[in-house]
C-alpha cells in the first residue's frame, strides 16, 4: 500500500491509503473517472501496521482499494457497506467530527 498524510489546519491529519497497484491509475464506473495520483497518495510504501497506526490517529480518512479498505474493516472503524464500488475497487471515506 502507499501511504501519505496531508497535515491541514483546517481539517486536521488527512490519511491517505490506496493499494498499490492503483497508484498512477484511473479508475472507472459509467461517467465516473477517478485518477488516484502520488500527489494525494504519496509514494511511501506502507505495511498493514503503519496504515493501522496512521488510521488510529487521522481525523479524515481516504482508502482506496481491496488491502487498504481491509486494514479498516479489520480494525472495525468501517464495514464493507460502507464503501462505495468505483468499477471494481472499493472506496471508503472516513470523518471524524
Amino acid at each position: 500500500m502507499f501511504l501519505k498524510i496531508h497535515h491541514s489546519p483546517e481539517m486536521g491529519d488527512v490519511v491517505a491509503v490506496c493499494d498499490r497497484e492503483l497508484l498512477n491509475t484511473t479508475i472507472t464506473h459509467g461517467d465516473l473517472r477517478v485518477t488516484v495520483t502520488e500527489g494525494f497518495y504519496g509514494t511511501t510504501h506502507a505495511d498493514e501496521a503503519a496504515v493501522t497506526e496512521a488510521l488510529l490517529r487521522g481525523d479524515n480518512v481516504n482508502l482506496m482499494g481491496e488491502r487498504a479498505v481491509g486494514v479498516a474493516v479489520k480494525m472495525g472503524l468501517i464495514t464493507r457497506a460502507d464503501c462505495i464500488m468505483i468499477g471494481s475497487v472499493p472506496h471508503a471515506q472516513i470523518y471524524r467530527l
